[in-house]
This record gives C-alpha cells, structure tokens and sequence, in this order.
C-alpha cells in the first residue's frame, strides 16, 4: 500500500532573483527567492535541446520561459537578474523575462573577470 502523497508546501515570493548562467555550450536559469532558496530552474538540453543547438539563442528563450513558468506558480511579481558567461543565450533570455509580465528591477553582469591570476600555459608550438 503505498502512503498518502504530502501536499506540496507552495509559499508566496513576491521578490525573486533570476541567475543566467551561459556558457558556450549551454545556458542555465535559476530562480531563487531573495535569500537564495532555488523555487525553479531550467536549462536549454533540459528543454530538449541536444549537441550545438544548446548554446542558441532560441534554446535560451525557451530554458527561461520553462523557468517563469514554474516560478509564477510561487506569485513571481518582481525580479533582480544576474547574468554569467560569455554565451550567445544570454542577451535572449534576459529579453523574453520582460514578454512574460514579470516586473524587471535591475539587471548586473556578475561575470568573473581575471585580474591577472595564475600564469598563462606555455604556447603551443606546432
């Protein structure tokens, strides 16, 4: 006999954080509440998207509607985005978040720039 299912505990976010994480390859959306507790992500191979097509504009677009999407289920009104990584997704998925009637209040690129780290690899000589 199997047990009861437990009621899923939806809370209220009114205030939330959109994180773009896009990289060559891919494009990850997460979308947390303003304490950093994930409500609801999504990614462009988690819509289906497989190989070179990933890191499209188009699999980003559709990676962050997926994403508002189960996000507005938790009252979604207004959000901060926080964008990462040099991929060709990024500037897509921030426009389709102002389509979706989630109000936008500030946009930060928190890509990581090198101050001159770590010694460089020696240059291939071929």
């Amino acid at each position: 006999m199997a047990a009861p299912k437990k009621k899923k505990n939806i809370k209220d976010v009114a205030v939330g954080r959109i994180y773009v994480q896009s990289t060559f390859n891919n494009t990850i959306i997460t979308i947390t509440d303003a304490t950093g507790n994930v409500i609801a992500w999504s990614s462009a191979g988690n819509q289906g998207f497989k190989g070179a097509r990933k890191a499209t504009p188009y699999a980003a677009q559709t990676a962050m509607k997926a994403a508002l999407d189960k996000a507005k289920e938790y009252g979604l009104k207004e959000v901060s985005i926080f964008v990462s990584g040099v991929g060709s997704g990024r500037e897509q998925a921030v426009r389709s978040v102002g389509g979706s009637g989630v109000k936008v209040s500030s946009i930060q690129d928190i890509t990581p720039i090198a101050h001159n780290g770590v010694r460089q690899k020696k240059p291939r000589r071929v």
